[in-house]
């Protein structure tokens, strides 16, 4: 054989080579990969042929598939529409599948593992396939509060039962109607899809889970967590000046509205806590030191690090800290401090708890095509970050914040409210956050409210959300 030929023969035998390389790392590594992929129609058209399984609340499916003449043989619908998007996502034969629809699709579309029996006892009967049912932990009441509470506004609710972490409400504001986007009018799908990557925010986005903000003065919930687990009580002294320099710097930062926090230039902790003192923190968070301060953090669950409760939350974090100047901004929830709705609402449930967190979790059963449940979820303890001690004298500060402080516009009546409240500035108008529990002495449950860019404070704009929340919850409690 000549030189060319040669050449020609060792070419065409490395190009075979790599193609059966690349046939085989298609079929076999990225399989898995590619078979979940949300954008692959033939798998959708697939799963189009089978009656998709339901996600149900309270009894009540928020998401189910209804029979049809077209090609396509089953319609998924919304009932509640945007009520419940944030949670369900949508599933769609353009786009794939997203939220609950696409974190527990396996089940839905029948193909899980743990429905093997059934698929094969389906193809011996002749019976038609059908996927399985997810049952959530949400509260109607509580859903429908926080819905009601966040209109008009961009942001976020969540809502836990402190006790075993399941999510009892997961607000996101704006929201959107997820029918359109599962219809099988493709150019309508299109256009609807059209519509929402205009917006902003996308009404898609999470604002509960999925964006990260800073969080304000909630953060001094973690601060004084800190230096109660350091030897201080609630009733320690503190340095509390009307305005404080930062080390190595000519800036000045000053009280809410350049407020003193005591004529004394000094107060207790509780009191500190109570009308939320920017000076006292700035100075207790330089004096704990920064490990003290990012360690309690990381214990509440800020370590930066995603998680699933099975929908991905973005990981919450303090930040980088280079000097004390920046450990005092960090110390009142500014600088690079970023918090999600969820993690917020983690904060307060773990107070709520004795100092235990619970993992969140918003699926509670898996129900095979039968109902019988083929899975169940066990709470489970993702951290102890404080003491019980600890635990109850943040409880005795928080509660004094809504009798006495700055979260008054959380107190309901016959009910010991704990909360805190939070206004972080940005580019924009400033953050409202409110965090809180109920009934402080015995909670049942615990809340977090994000509104973005509301331009008043915490006490003002999120702590009435969180009381309506809190009060839809224990009247259905009340009347179980």
């Amino acid at each position: 054989m000549n030189a060319p030929l040669r050449r020609v023969a060792i070419s065409v035998l490395v190009l075979f080579t790599l193609l059966i390389l690349n046939i085989n790392y298609i079929q076999v590594v990225r399989s898995d990969d590619l078979r979940e992929d949300g954008r692959n129609t033939r798998l959708l058209a697939d799963e189009y042929s089978r009656e998709r399984g339901a996600i149900v609340v309270d009894g009540e499916p928020i998401a189910l598939s209804v029979s049809t003449d077209d090609r396509l043989k089953y319609l998924r619908q919304y009932p509640q529409a945007g009520l419940y998007a944030a949670v369900t996502g949508f599933y769609s034969v353009i786009y794939g599948a997203t939220g609950i629809e696409k974190a527990e699709n396996a089940l839905l579309a029948g193909t899980d593992d743990r429905l093997f029996v059934r698929r094969i006892s389906d193809l011996f009967t002749g019976r038609d396939p059908s996927g399985g049912d997810v049952v959530l932990t949400l509260d109607p009441a509580v859903q429908q509060a926080a819905m009601a509470g966040l209109e008009g506004q961009v942001g976020a609710v969540v809502a836990l039962d402190p006790t075993t972490g399941a999510v009892l409400g997961l607000a996101s504001t704006p929201t959107f109607d997820p029918n359109p986007l599962a219809s099988h009018d493709l150019d309508g799908v299109r256009d609807t899809a059209a519509l929402l990557d205009g917006a902003d925010p996308d009404p898609r986005s999470n604002q509960a889970i999925s964006q990260r903000y800073a969080p304000g003065s909630i953060f001094k919930v973690i601060v004084s967590a800190a230096a109660l687990e350091d030897g201080y009580t609630p009733e320690t002294v503190v340095p509390a000046p009307q305005t404080i320099t930062l080390p190595g710097t000519r800036t000045e930062v000053e009280n809410f509205n350049g407020s003193a926090c005591d004529p004394s230039g000094q107060q207790p902790l509780i009191e500190a806590l109570t009308i939320s003192c920017n000076t006292a923190f700035i100075q207790l968070g330089i004096d704990l030191g920064e490990d003290k301060v990012r360690e309690m953090a990381e214990g509440f669950g800020m370590t930066g690090e995603r998680f699933e409760m099975p929908l991905r939350v973005e990981g919450s974090t303090v930040g980088d800290i280079e000097n004390d100047a920046e450990l005092g901004v960090s110390s009142i929830g500014q600088q690079d401090v970023q918090m999600t709705p969820m993690q917020a609402a983690m904060v307060a449930a773990a107070v709520a708890n004795d100092g235990t967190l619970m993992k969140p979790y918003l699926v509670d059963q898996l129900l095979a095509p039968d109902l019988t449940v083929i899975d169940e979820t066990d709470p489970e303890v993702l951290s102890e970050p404080i003491s019980t001690d600890v635990a109850n004298q943040l409880t005795e500060m928080m509660t004094s914040v809504v009798t006495s402080g700055s979260g008054r516009n959380a107190r309901i009546n016959g009910v010991q409210v704990a909360g805190k409240t939070g206004t972080a500035e940005n580019e924009g108008p400033d953050h409202n956050w409110f965090i809180g529990f109920a009934p402080a002495a015995e909670p049942q449950i615990a809340v977090a409210v994000f509104v973005r860019n509301g331009g008043g404070t915490g006490g003002d704009t999120s702590a009435p959300i969180a009381r309506r929340v809190i009060e839809a919850y224990l009247d259905g409690q009340e009347g179980r």
